[in-house]
């Protein structure tokens, strides 16, 4: 990601661009191939499914992504961010996205929480308006994803909200099927937050035809999947997220994204209690999308 892309994505009507997702310093891609079209039939479950990898992308669209979070160094991504924010109009709000490390050659909590930090300060410093974090990729929590670890997450969170001030500050999260566990991390950095992202993709077994693995290298056989299939879960989340809020007395905003392929799936986010609505893959394959669900949903242009 670069600022290339999101100035396109601004001329082209994508109000909310999020620059993401960068760390304190470089770090590397995984290797080609990062993106493979699946075919799934309807939606895909929650964990464990085996899908298999195709050659060619058809609608409705679902792909596999493994790119690792790659990052170029803070002394690159910072005046690009910045370029970023100056070049958006009124109206426009480019967000910001980081990740916390752990140190390459070891470490702890400590240094965790402090790469966080750091990432917080790296961010102000562009003049971006509001910050994004994402806890919903690989990550150092203990359990695989940091938003699954509700402790750890707290600490992460009271932390950056140190660092940002008044500076909106947005969670990204994954699909959770537990209620009782997406309650209590919510109880927990809510009060922190002014919006929560969700969801980021659906994590399945992706092999090629003949069984091989599609995406080459350890680690990688378990890979995200997002596209139309995994719409169900953004907008269950979004559903989720709006009921807990009223529940716990909390103010954040909710931005809904997960399979939003074509306009009518910013109708039904709205719907569902979104406050923004966000895409990932359809806006990839279709640079229009915006334009389209500003023609095709008068509540969009209001």
């Amino acid at each position: 990601m670069n600022g290339k892309y999101v100035k396109a994505a601004l001329d082209t009507g994508f109000d909310l661009p999020v620059y993401k997702t960068v760390r304190t310093h470089a770090y590397k891609s995984h290797p080609w191939p990062n993106v493979l079209p699946v075919h799934v039939e309807g939606d895909l479950p929650a964990g464990g499914v085996k899908l298999t990898a195709g050659e060619e992308y058809t609608q409705p669209l679902s792909i596999t992504n493994s790119f690792g979070v790659p990052s170029m160094p803070p002394d690159v991504w910072q005046p690009d961010l910045a370029d970023c924010v100056r070049y958006a109009k009124p109206g426009q709000l480019v967000i910001g996205s980081y990740q916390g490390t752990l140190p390459e050659r070891g470490g702890g909590v400590t240094e965790y929480i402090e790469d966080f930090r750091r990432g917080a300060r790296l961010m102000l410093e562009t003049g971006v308006k509001a910050v994004e974090v994402n806890f919903s990729c690989p990550n150092e929590g203990t359990a695989n994803l940091l938003c699954f670890d509700t402790e750890r997450s707290r600490v992460v969170v009271e932390a950056i909200r140190e660092e940002l001030g008044a500076t909106p500050l947005l969670i990204k999260v994954a699909y959770f099927k537990d209620d009782t566990k997406l309650r209590e991390l919510i109880r927990n950095i809510g009060p922190y937050v002014s919006a929560i992202s969700s969801i980021n993709t659906i994590s399945a077994e992706v092999r090629k035809a003949d069984g091989e693995q599609a995406l080459p290298g350890e680690g990688r056989l378990m890979s995200g999947v997002c596209g139309a299939s995994i719409r169900w879960a953004g907008l269950e989340m979004v559903q989720k997220l709006a009921r807990l809020r009223d529940e716990l007395g909390l103010s954040y905003e909710i931005c809904g994204v997960g399979g939003v392929t074509v306009a009518e799936d910013y109708a039904a986010y709205r719907a569902a209690g979104a406050d923004a609505v966000m895409s990932a893959t359809g806006a990839m394959w279709n640079p229009a999308l915006a334009e389209e669900i500003w023609n095709e949903n008068e509540e969009a242009r209001a």
